[in-house]
C-alpha cells in the first residue's frame, strides 16, 4: 500500500492517532472535508497556507490535506511573538491562516469526505533563520504527481537510514510539529501505516510512561531529551518497561559520547542519528552498530548525497582535516522564498554548506567539531564550544550547559561557560572534572551557573542568544 491517503481506503479501521482514538478512516474523512473546505476558499496548486498550531490531530490534518492538493504548508511556531508570527505570514504570502482547532473545523464544516478531483503532492515549507536575520523559507519544487507516486521514495530512504519498514508500528511525536524533523517524520509515520502517539510536551517520566502504555516502536527525539531522561533516579527509570522500541532516530544538535552510550547501555542499540539541515534534508546518517564501533560520528552520506569537506580557499582536505562541508543531493534542489541571494549565497555550484565544521575519517565517516559561527578562536587556536560542553555533561551534577567565546584584548576570545547546574556544584570541581578529560587550552577561563539556559522547543541551544546576553549584562 503507497502510503496514508491508501492505507486509509483499503484498511479504514487501522488506529492511526492513539489520543483521542482515530482511525486511518476518520482522520482521512477530515483530510477530505478540510480539502474542500481550501478549495471551496479558492486555493490552488502552489498557493500558501501557514498553520500556527499546536501539536494535536489538527496539526496532522493539515499536513495530509495540504499535501493532497499542491499546496505549500506552512507550520509556524505558535510560540513566536505576533509581529514574528505576522512576518513569516506576510514573507510566504499564505492564503490561509489556520490557528486553532476551531479555525480546522470552520474549513472542515459542511463539506464532503470523498477525495477531492485532481490530487496532486504538496510539499511542507518550514521557515528557518539560522543564525542570524530574518526567517526565510525553504522551498523546493512541487512533484507534480498524486501524493501516492512519491511515497515509494520515502519508504525506502528511511528503511535505508532508519530501518522503518510498512506494517504494524507506533511512532511517538515528542517534539513541536513546527519544527521540520518531527513534522517529516509524523508524515513518515502515516504513509508507513504507523500508530501516533502524540505528547503535549516533552517531560522525562511521563514520556518512559507513554513508551510503555502503548507499546512504542519508535521515536525521534533530540539528545537534550536524552540527557534529561539519564538525571532520572535509576528507580524511576526501571520503573518502566521499554523493551518495545526498535528505532529512536536522534538529530538537531550534536549528542555528546558518553550521553549516547549511557542511553544504549539503558535501551540497547536502538539509536539512529542523522545529520542535515532543513535545507539539505538527511545528508549523513549512522545505524547504531556502526556508531558503536566509531563513537562520535554523525555517520556516512545517505543515499543519493554526495559530501566533500573544503577548506577557506575551497581545496578538498584529506582525511581527518577540519573544514565547511559541503553536500549535494540527487534528490533535488531547494531555494530560500523570495531571496535569490541567500540561495545563491549558501551554495557552490551544486554543494551546499550547511554551516558547520566537520571532518571525514579514512572510511568517509563524519566527525563534527561545531557550528562556523560558533568557533572560538582564543591565542589563533581554533576551540570548539560543543567539545566543551560534551565535556562538562558528563559530570552529574550539569544539567546544561552554554560554551562562548567572550572577546578579550590579548588572546582575541576567551572561553566562558555558563553551567545550569543539577546539584550543588562549584567552578572548581567542573575543571578538575575537566583535567583528564581536554588540554588546558580548551578549559574556560570563567565558570558561572544560571538557573536556565535557552535552548528552542526541539533542544537546540541558541548560543547567540546565550552570548548577547552574557554581553550585555557585562555591558
Amino acid at each position: 500500500m503507497n502510503g496514508f491517503y491508501e492505507i486509509a481506503r483499503s484498511d479504514p479501521g487501522r488506529l492511526a492517532v492513539a489520543e483521542p482514538a482515530t482511525t486511518y478512516g476518520e482522520l482521512l474523512a477530515r483530510v477530505n472535508q478540510v480539502s474542500h473546505g481550501l478549495r471551496a476558499r479558492g486555493l490552488a496548486q502552489g498557493d500558501v497556507v501557514a498553520g500556527v498550531l499546536r501539536n494535536g490531530v489538527e496539526q496532522v490534518v493539515m499536513l495530509m490535506a495540504t499535501g493532497q492538493l499542491g499546496l505549500y504548508y506552512v507550520p509556524v511556531n505558535w510560540h513566536l511573538t505576533q509581529p514574528e508570527i505576522d512576518y513569516i505570514v506576510g514573507d510566504c504570502d499564505a492564503r490561509v491562516v489556520v490557528t486553532g482547532p476551531e479555525d480546522v473545523a470552520a474549513l472542515a464544516e459542511g463539506q464532503q469526505d470523498t477525495a477531492p478531483d485532481g490530487r496532486t503532492a504538496g510539499a511542507v515549507m518550514w521557515y528557518t533563520s539560522g543564525t542570524t536575520g530574518f526567517p526565510k523559507g525553504v522551498q523546493r519544487p512541487l512533484p507534480g504527481a498524486e501524493p501516492e507516486a512519491i511515497v515509494p521514495l520515502y519508504v525506502w530512504f528511511l528503511g535505508e537510514v532508519c530501518d522503518l519498514r510498512p506494517g504494524p508500528g507506533v511512532h511517538l511525536v515528542t517534539s513541536p510539529m513546527y519544527h521540520s524533523a518531527p513534522c517529516a517524520h509524523t508524515q513518515f509515520a502515516l504513509h508507513l501505516g504507523h500508530t501516533l502517539v502524540i505528547a503535549p510536551r516533552f517531560e522525562p517520566e511521563p514520556i518512559l510512561a507513554l513508551i510503555e502504555k502503548y507499546r512504542v516502536t519508535n521515536a525521534m527525539m533530540v539528545p537534550t531529551m536524552f540527557h534529561r531522561m539519564l538525571l532520572l533516579p535509576p528507580e524511576v527509570r526501571k520503573r518502566y518497561d521499554l523493551s518495545s522500541i526498535r528505532q529512536v532516530v536522534h538529530t538537531a544538535a550534536a549528542c555528546p559520547v558518553a550521553v549516547k552510550q549511557a542511553i544504549m547501555d539503558w535501551w540497547g542499540p536502538v539509536l539512529y542519528e542523522y545529520y542535515g539541515s532543513t535545507e539539505s534534508t538527511i545528508a549523513f546518517s549512522v545505524k547504531p552498530h556502526d556508531w558503536l564501533a566509531r563513537p562520535g560520528t554523525v555517520g556516512r552520506p545517505a543515499p543519493t548525497f554526495e559530501a566533500k569537506i573544503l577548506d577557506e580557499n575551497g581545496m578538498e582536505l584529506p582525511p581527518g582535516e577540519p573544514g565547511m562541508i559541503y553536500v549535494k543531493s540527487g534528490l533535488g534542489t531547494f531555494e530560500y522564498r523570495k531571496d535569490p541571494v541567500k540561495t545563491a549565497s549558501s551554495m557552490r555550484g551544486e554543494w551546499y554548506a550547511p554551516g558547520d565544521i566537520g571532518f571525514l575519517d579514512k572510511d568517509g565517516f563524519l566527525f563534527l567539531c561545531d557550528r562556523r559561527t560558533d568557533l572560538i578562536i582564543s591565542g589563533g587556536v581554533n576551540i570548539y564550544p560543543a567539545e566543551i560542553e560534551a565535556a562538562l555533561l558528563e559530570h552529574p551534577s550539569v544539567a546544561d550547559v552554554a560554551v562562548i567565546g567572550v572577546p578579550d584584548q590579548e588572546w582575541g576570545h576567551n572561553v566562558v561557560a555558563l553551567v545550569q547546574p543539577h546539584a550543588q556544584v562549584t567552578a572548581q570541581d567542573l575543571l578538575a572534572h575537566l583535567e583528564p578529560r581536554l588540554a588546558r587550552f580548551k578549559h574556560p577561563k570563567v565558570i558561572e551557573f544560571r538557573d536556565e539556559l535557552p535552548r528552542t522547543p526541539t533542544g537546540k541551544l541558541s548560543r547567540s542568544k546565550v552570548r548577547e546576553q552574557y554581553l550585555a549584562a557585562k555591558g
